[in-house]
């Protein structure tokens, strides 16, 4: 007696073999079928659906587009004076005036290379860069550390809103600020004068400039910079935590072992910024001091380039020293991020 071989169902009826794996039309999404094509990605929309789904979003960032190619982008262009002898009243057309300005090549850039007053700028910008890099860069860790371990929110709440209040500060408050406070008539020196010592000028101390304008800095910016490292340790599980206090680990070990981990692909991409931003250490805050503790002690290439373009009115010269911070910026973000990649972490760009 012969039995069929095709199973049957709990209704009685047929079901039809499963077909060899890979083959057929029934392959699955992603499979090739008979036609040997590739089958679309499951859940991958077209560009259409998804500028559908997010136009809203893309509208809202239109406008910081439109500003960062206003103000960022075209000006770029404006540098093509730094090869040129730029006369501005060759017309009353800005543009039509860089058309007409004679073309010289690199003389602008032979005379920064030969002037002793760039270089001296160039030696202070970097002198308040690695000041501001080892004296200001931990500040806003330590501070995100500490606030993360207040167990209660509303002194963690009101401790937050102290410490990025000044952030909202213009520069001319908080030099203000601490002229009523280190200046030869702020409070200490009235203090220590009343009581029959010495007053004390800082505002005025060449030597301690460099000093006085780092700790400007780091009560104006240290608190707003706290809220980076603390949405990264928001995002650290307290699970881990809990493991880890288990297990025996006290405070500081969890710290080094958890916290700071967490924290690293953080600092790693704000160093890399902040190096790449090395060129930069306060424009308008040290030109606010400048007569007070002179050039030397001042001069830096932010100013060193307005004072030569804006006071001078040498603009290609001023162009040229522009392009040169630049270039070097450049530089200082790709050697940073190169270093990232070196230590394990993504930086800026992976590679």
């Amino acid at each position: 007696m012969s039995h069929s071989t095709v199973p049957r169902d709990t209704t009685g009826a047929q079901t039809p073999e499963k077909p060899p794996e890979g083959g057929g039309d029934a392959a699955g999404p992603g499979k090739g079928g008979d036609s040997g094509r590739p089958g679309k990605a499951p859940g991958r929309l077209s560009p259409r659906i998804r500028f559908r789904r997010d136009r809203t979003l893309i509208l809202m960032t239109v406008p910081a587009l439109l500003l960062i190619v206003v103000f960022n982008y075209i000006p770029i262009l404006g540098n093509v004076v730094a090869f040129q002898d730029y006369d501005p009243y060759l017309s009353e057309n800005g543009f039509v005036a860089i058309l007409e300005s004679p073309w010289i090549g690199f003389e602008q850039f032979e005379r920064i290379f030969a002037d002793s007053a760039f270089w001296h700028a160039v030696r202070n910008t970097f002198v308040l860069f690695f000041l501001q890099l080892v004296l200001y860069f931990p500040i806003p860790i330590l501070l995100a550390l500490l606030i993360n371990s207040v167990v209660r929110p509303r002194v963690r709440a009101v401790a937050q809103a102290v410490m990025y209040l000044p952030h909202f500060f213009s520069w001319v408050l908080v030099v203000t600020v601490f002229m009523q406070i280190f200046g030869g008539a702020g409070i200490i020196a009235q203090t220590l004068r009343r009581h029959g010592y010495e007053g004390f000028d800082l505002m005025t101390d060449p030597e301690l400039f460099k000093y006085l304008v780092t700790a400007e800095t780091i009560w104006k910016d240290a608190g707003w910079g706290i809220i980076v490292f603390l949405a990264a340790l928001s995002s650290v599980s307290n699970d881990l935590y809990e493991a880890a206090a288990m297990d025996g680990a006290g405070r500081w070990r969890r710290m080094w072992h958890i916290t700071l981990p967490a924290l690293r692909p953080v600092i790693a991409l704000l160093l890399v910024l902040r190096v790449g931003d090395a060129l930069t250490v306060g424009f308008e805050q040290l030109l606010l001091q400048r007569q007070a503790v002179g050039v030397d002690a001042s001069e830096v290439l932010d100013t060193y380039v307005w004072w030569n373009g804006i006071r001078n009115q040498d603009f290609s010269y001023a162009a040229a020293a522009g392009l040169v911070k630049g270039v070097v910026g450049l530089g200082l973000v790709l050697a940073a991020n190169r270093v990232a990649h070196l230590m394990g972490e993504q930086g800026v760009y992976k590679k």
